[in-house]
């Protein structure tokens, strides 16, 4: 039971480190995850994880991909803790790439 309540915490985090990393999400984030939202979170969710998948069109990307997981896995328990560990990762390697990214620049 512990287990579940820390994955279920460490889910939640992640939304709120979402909404700090682009505030303009916040709002809209917190909106969609009321459970009186799921007709619309999910088709959202579905619709941002194709938009991902075909993210060589232009305006797609593949950004669209997490948000849609991230959205999917309210209603999915099963996918919280993969989508977890998904953006906790690729937000540790984001933090990462900028820091080498403003290593190489600061010095030109």
């Amino acid at each position: 039971m512990a287990a579940k309540q820390r994955r279920e915490r460490r889910f939640q985090r992640q939304f709120d480190a979402l909404g700090r990393l682009v505030p303009v999400l916040r709002g809209p984030m917190s909106t969609l995850r009321k459970d009186s939202w799921f007709p619309i979170r999910f088709p959202i969710a579905i619709m941002l994880i194709i938009g991902g998948l075909l993210s060589f069109l232009p305006v797609l990307g593949i950004w669209m991909l997490p948000l849609g997981l991230l959205l999917l896995a309210v209603d999915l328990p099963v996918l919280r803790g993969p989508i977890s560990v998904l953006i906790i990762r690729t937000r540790r390697k984001g933090k990462l790439w900028l820091r080498r990214w403003r290593q190489r620049h600061s010095g030109h």
